[in-house]
């Protein structure tokens, strides 16, 4: 698997590095004996409070370097990826930032880290040093397993135990504070994929069809393998899994994480929100962490829900600041928005419906056609283009055939002008506009000539002042024109259809693209390719004059 790596051997320390050169780098430092000590901590911390450390293996980040801070960690000890960091390390960042006020250990349930942890602080405590433990097992994937892993929800422990050493809590109450956390804290992941542990190149465990429940952080499998499910039914699952375990009470609150956990992203994030809104869990949380990737997998495609247990004490330290720009804030849900209206003038009326069986088949002919040409339009706007030509067509015909039964078929200005603003509503991209660009102008055409011939001329008109492309340029304007030019010749919908296939095998034979994606790419990656706009639209003209 490519990825930006110079060497396995180097790949924390020079993540390291890059954190401290960058803006979430600001304030903190490291402890020198880089590479066998790799420790992260704060650059102003004066040792007059309790001490935070925490940290394990790398390929979670940002944790959990990232969340070293005033108001969460003093320093993180960074292991290989997915291994324990080393007792050396841990007892070296223990003794580097513990003062009087002592140091809380928070570590994650795996046998490395109790273990490693476990002697630094034993080793620490003989130094005459002040060291509390305190163990995170939030997974409840096995509700039976008596020692549950440590996952995203550990982040809370960080959050609150953090919160409470910063006001100037003696070592026994932020460990009794980070211990009932840790309690109050259950987490659950689902994911796509596994992840690829750097310097390996294995096959992904997990189907095409398939999705794996309550798998771990480092690539574990999960407790159950199931098959692929829409995304609202996925979070009703983790939620109905989640309440099981934490059985809420009516009068109960909660936080709830959601988490990225690798390279599900932004756009798939926020639909997983949308989801985690509007599911069972919603009317348990008041506070909300995210969707953000707080405790990653390197790549694994998935996220996790960890809830907290709230009451007044982890509230006030849930929502006290937090340095580490990691950390969003905790906020309140919002399950309901309240949209602003629309300006004035952009609400338009709309004429009443009426009915033209012509026109209607024509149109229930084009709506069908863009939507059955859906993804062979795709891969081929993937060779030439940005791979998304098949489902912008497909969303204007969904969109038109959604309203057939409410247009004004037997009014031809008004129904292209109705049109026209539909598609200015749905369809997305540059085809989306450029097809009510043409309906537009038609309309107005219409209104004057009665003429369906002219109107389409017009609009095909319209669309190449507006876009900037000519015949010739590789565009759906090769297959527009020629149709355009039949029927204002007085062709039938079976010559334009026969112009506009023509027009649109020629552009496999231009090795040059005046205008759109393909303008970007050179002749090796156009030759022998036909413009997907000018395919669609030679499709499109065929199928209307073929219709039964």
């Amino acid at each position: 698997m490519k990825r930006f790596i110079r060497t396995r051997d180097t790949v924390v320390t020079d993540a390291i590095e890059g954190l401290l050169a960058g803006s979430d780098g600001r304030g903190l430092t490291r402890l020198d004996g880089f590479p066998d000590l790799r420790v992260v901590l704060r650059a102003d911390w004066s040792g007059d409070r309790v001490a935070l450390v925490s940290g394990g293996g790398s390929g979670h980040e940002p944790a959990h370097a990232g969340y070293v801070g005033e108001g969460m960690l003093t320093a993180a000890i960074c292991g290989a990826p997915f291994a324990s960091p080393s007792v050396d390390a841990v007892l070296a960042a223990i003794r580097a930032v513990t003062g009087a006020a002592g140091c809380l250990l928070i570590v994650k349930n795996y046998t490395g880290d109790r273990l490693n942890f476990g002697l630094a602080a034993e080793l620490a405590r003989g130094a005459g040093l002040k060291v509390e433990m305190v163990i995170v097992g939030d997974d409840v994937a096995l509700p039976d397993n008596p020692q549950p892993r440590g996952i995203a929800g550990t982040l809370f422990v960080h959050k609150l135990a953090g919160a409470h050493a910063a006001s100037g809590a003696p070592l026994a109450d932020v460990a009794a504070t980070a211990r009932a956390v840790a309690s109050a804290t259950a987490s659950l992941g689902l994911s796509l994929t596994g992840c690829h542990p750097i310097g390996t190149d294995l096959a992904d465990r997990i189907g095409p069809q398939q999705l794996e429940l309550g798998l771990g952080i480092h690539g574990e499998p999960g407790a159950e393998t199931r098959p692929l499910e829409p995304v609202d039914a996925l979070v009703d699952l983790v939620a109905a899994r989640l309440l099981d375990a934490v059985r809420p009470r009516p009068e109960d609150r909660f936080a709830l994480m959601v988490n990225d956990l690798g390279t599900s992203g932004p756009l798939e994030m926020n639909i997983v929100m949308r989801a985690v809104a509007r599911s069972a869990l919603a009317p348990h949380v008041s506070h909300l962490v995210g969707p953000a990737p707080l405790m990653t997998a390197l790549d694994m495609h998935g996220f996790s829900l960890s809830l907290l247990r709230l009451d007044p004490q982890r509230t006030r330290l849930l929502e006290a600041p937090a340095a580490p720009r990691a950390w969003p804030p905790a906020a309140p849900m919002r399950i309901e928005v309240v949209p602003v209206p629309l300006p004035a003038g952009l609400v338009r009326k709309a004429a009443p419906a009426s009915s033209d069986p012509v026109l209607r088949s024509i149109l229930s002919t084009i709506a069908r056609t863009l939507q059955d040409n859906e993804r062979s339009m795709d891969e081929l706007d993937a060779k030439v283009g940005d791979g998304d030509a098949g489902s912008t067509f497909a969303l204007a015909g969904r969109s038109v055939a959604a309203e057939l039964d409410t247009l004004p078929l037997a009014d031809g200005a008004a129904l292209m002008r109705a049109i026209a603003d539909l598609l200015m509503r749905s369809a997305g991209g540059s085809s989306g506009v450029l097809m009510a660009t043409m309906a537009a102008a038609a309309s107005i055409e219409f209104a004057q000539s009665q003429n369906w011939a002219r109107a389409f001329a017009a609009g095909v008109e319209r669309l190449r002042q507006n876009g900037g492309a000519r015949p010739g340029d590789r565009t759906m304007l090769d297959a527009l024109q020629p149709a355009a030019d039949s029927l204002l010749a007085g062709g039938s919908l079976s010559d334009a259809a026969r112009a506009a296939r023509a027009g649109a095998d020629a552009t496999a034979a231009m090795s040059h693209a005046g205008a759109g994606r393909s303008s970007y790419l050179g002749a090796r990656n156009l030759t022998g390719i036909p413009d997907p706009g000018a395919e669609m639209v030679a499709r499109v003209f065929e199928a209307v004059a073929g219709r039964g």
